[in-house]
């Protein structure tokens, strides 16, 4: 039985305008706000929940996660079985849910199983959108094999595995209409040399000029965007050139690409955490020394990115891309977003953009959006560091109309 709630006697945040609202209550029911207004009538049975000067604002999404990466070693997860994948994911999902993300867009793994679990609440988890696989070329960032290693291809069928590796016009063609037939509401793919592969260089460019373009008809055929992993300034003009939406990353991009990419309309995710938290652990992980070369030249371009992209006017969405124990460091996102983006714009990336990217009614304290409310213990407009410790200044967490946390009743 669905339960009506009433919140009242807190401070609503606008993440659209930056401000907190006072003197508003806010009615939930059927998993959807119904009503935000200054004087609203308790209807019969409804619970009402005193915010006593709290908070109230929109649940977090985080745009560039992989729920499926519970380990660090990619091969790994590729190769358990898909059911223990299913179950390691719930436990991701549930960890980032307590932290204040009601919805989380995976870019490379999970699948339609894992959003009707939660859909269906088998899993106590934020409300998933979905890629399916990223789609790599051989060779590529999804291509784990070793230089010595000439066994084909990798597991794709694995529900562990991130990504599927596609060669040639036609079979790009091919596997996007699979992923868009097993539920992919966006297409990934690995259009730029990576950190955790072995064999290509930060620099290298990858997909034909007209690979991309056959993902980007396919895609926006079924009325659905392109997800494009992109390091350096020509990989990421490139991209956007060939129509490509959401640009993940982008640590090395130049003030001209950025003004395009605005222009173009495209909205872009950095994912500064991802970098950090591989130089502080990466050797006790075991990376080696070409590895960390790789996340040197992200890193130091990461920051300065940021305020490239605020200055050309170019949306960013907030993105954690933190796999396996480095989960850990998942709300660090918000210390290094705040050297350079106001609390405001920071929230406004981590709700409104999100919203927008995810093509998703979420984001906003508004009526008819779905009701992922956190209650936070004092301004975060103010004080950002209230989004950070994994969720231990939020006094209730409620996702899609149903606490998960709440310390107020």
């Amino acid at each position: 039985m669905t339960q009506t709630y009433i919140f009242t006697g807190g401070k609503v945040l606008d993440a659209a305008k930056g401000v907190l609202l006072d003197g508003l209550s806010v009615l939930v029911r059927d998993g959807r706000i119904l009503e935000v207004a200054s004087s609203i009538p308790a209807p019969a049975g409804a619970v009402e929940v005193a915010l006593g000067g709290r908070t109230l604002m929109p649940g977090l999404v985080d745009c560039h996660v992989h729920v499926v990466a519970e380990s660090l070693d990619l091969w790994s997860n590729a190769i358990a079985p898909s059911s223990l994948a299913a179950l390691r994911s719930a436990r991701v999902m549930n960890e980032a849910l307590m932290r204040g993300f009601t919805t989380l867009r995976d870019l490379g793994g999970a699948d339609h199983g894992l959003v009707r679990a939660v859909d269906e609440g088998l899993i106590d988890g934020p409300r998933l959108v979905i890629c399916g696989k990223g789609l790599s070329t051989t060779g590529g960032h999804c291509d784990l094999r070793q230089r010595t290693d000439d066994r084909p291809g990798i597991m794709s069928d694995r529900l562990g595995s991130m990504g599927i590796l596609v060669d040639g016009v036609d079979d790009v063609r091919r596997v996007s209409r699979e992923m868009i037939k097993s539920g992919a509401r966006f297409i990934k793919v690995m259009a730029n040399g990576g950190v955790s592969s072995p064999n290509d260089p930060i620099h290298s460019l990858q997909f034909s000029r007209d690979e991309m373009a056959a993902i980007v008809e396919e895609a926006e055929n079924a009325g659905l965007y392109v997800s494009a992993h992109v390091y350096t300034d020509a990989a990421i003009r490139r991209v956007v050139e060939l129509g490509v939406h959401s640009l993940e990353h982008c640590n090395l991009i130049t003030a001209e690409t950025a003004k395009l990419a605005a222009e173009r309309g495209c909205i872009a995710v950095p994912t500064l955490v991802a970098y950090d938290a591989l130089a502080l652990d990466g050797e006790e992980l075991g990376l080696g020394e070409a590895e960390f070369a790789k996340i040197e030249v992200v890193r130091q371009g990461g920051l300065r990115s940021l305020e490239i992209m605020r200055d050309a006017g170019l949306p960013m969405a907030f993105g954690s891309d933190l796999l396996g124990q480095l989960r850990k460091y998942h709300c660090m996102e918000f210390e290094l977003l705040a050297k350079v983006l106001t609390p405001a714009e920071i929230i406004r990336s981590a709700t409104i953009v999100g919203a927008q990217l995810c093509r998703l009614e979420v984001g906003v304290v508004a009526p008819g959006a779905f009701a992922d409310l956190l209650v936070v213990d004092g301004d975060p407009l103010s004080d950002i560091a209230l989004l950070q410790d994994d969720g231990a200044h939020m006094s209730a967490i409620m996702a899609n109309g149903r606490f998960v946390k709440n310390r107020l009743l």
